[in-house]
């Protein structure tokens, strides 16, 4: 493939690139070489599921995988006990590295939804940060400046607000910049709130007597709520191992101009043709795209279907999951016990809330106990088969 459709292909949806003209050289020395380029991505395991917010970089590391160049998907287990500060308007809660290792295992299983497994290298920056000595690690501050850390607006606003930095933080950018180091990387690609790192990563590769990395930075997608980005501290996500009608209601509920944006970020379809759509049936193409790449193209026929009749026709999907009551179990312990709702807490809310049925009755009593086989509801996309 020519230069100029590679670049096409690696510059949809990207925020900035640092830069065009060096990529551009890069692209043209591989292919020169025969050598493909060395691209990066990291990803911190400070939670375990992936969800699509995560997917708009391995989407484009899949793209550059599809253009013939080496793929390295970094899994921070070193750097995600301290946690990115990136955003953060406060310290964040230190993991443990038991937490940072099931999620990394889980992180493990789920990227080659999208990832072409056999062409991923997956290293983990524990492998070399936990072999360097104290000093070693000490003298990578020496790379940069307290007036250079604070020029970033998070660390700056907590600065000048009296919040709380802990040092540690301070070398949170500095050990994401060294795996660009480590690993010799060619590209890195990151969200647009990642830049001061990614920056530090093309510093500190001069600094070591290396040639730069260009940086690649894509928008931060937002969720369900189209204002904050794809979060499950949010409780806006939607998690790729979601189940297919889950996915499909999450994906029908966002607005339409965040519709386009998922399209743009998610798909490789022509936006144009998109646009001349009616709203509901991109939303319903939409669907049913997303849901196919992470479950199967009958899986997602029969989302749409189910949301259809749900929504349109007012009936109860077909096929759904079974749950077996286990004697005295009230209401609340159904919905816990067979994943419906994550806490008690949520169980509590959504009855007072009304969102909960069973049949066509609302239960409005915590304690109600089921005395018959029937269907339970949990808003407009959750249900189960209760029998007793």
């Amino acid at each position: 493939m020519d230069i100029d459709k590679q670049l096409e292909i690696i510059k949809r949806g990207a925020v900035e690139i640092i830069s065009e003209e060096k990529l551009k050289l890069k692209l043209e020395q591989s292919k020169k070489e025969k050598r493909p380029l060395k691209i990066k991505a990291g990803f911190d395991p400070t939670a375990p599921d992936i969800h699509l917010g995560h997917t708009v970089l391995l989407r484009k590391l899949r793209q550059f995988q599809d253009l013939g160049h080496k793929v390295i998907f970094l899994i921070g287990d070193f750097t995600g006990m301290i946690g990115d500060p990136s955003g953060q308007d406060k310290m964040r809660k230190r993991l443990t590295e038991e937490e940072v290792k099931k999620n990394a295992l889980t992180y493990k299983k789920q990227v080659f939804k999208i990832l072409d497994s056999k062409k991923t290298g997956v290293v983990f920056n524990s492998s070399w940060f936990r072999k360097m000595t104290s000093s070693e690690i000490l003298n990578l501050a020496t790379y940069t400046t307290l007036a250079q850390i604070l020029t970033r607006h998070d660390f700056n606003q907590r600065y000048t607000q009296g919040k709380d930095i802990s040092l540690l933080e301070f070398f949170y950018p500095l050990l994401q910049a060294y795996d660009s180091v480590h690993l010799k990387a060619d590209v890195e690609i990151g969200g647009i709130d990642q830049k001061f790192n990614l920056l530090l990563g093309r510093q500190l590769q001069e600094d070591f007597k290396q040639r730069p990395q260009v940086i690649i930075m894509l928008p931060l997608l937002e969720g369900t709520d189209g204002v904050q980005k794809m979060s499950k501290s949010y409780g806006n996500y939607i998690g790729i191992n979601e189940p297919p009608n889950e996915m499909f209601g999450k994906i029908m509920s966002i607005s339409d101009e965040l519709m386009l944006k998922f399209y743009e970020l998610l798909t490789d379809e022509d936006l144009d043709k998109v646009k001349n759509m009616h709203p509901k049936a991109a939303k319903l193409q939409l669907g049913e795209f997303i849901v196919t790449q992470y479950h199967s193209q009958k899986t997602a026929k029969q989302a749409r279907v189910d949301f259809e009749k749900v929504f349109s026709q007012k009936e109860t999907p077909q096929d759904l999951p079974e749950y077996k009551i286990k004697s005295q179990e009230n209401i609340i312990a159904i919905l816990i016990n067979s994943g419906l709702v994550k806490s008690g807490n949520e169980a509590r809310r959504l009855i007072k809330e009304g969102a909960v049925f069973f049949g066509d009755t609302k239960i409005n009593n915590i304690d109600f106990l089921p005395q018959q086989n029937g269907t339970l509801k949990v808003g407009t996309r959750r249900f189960l088969k209760l029998i007793i």
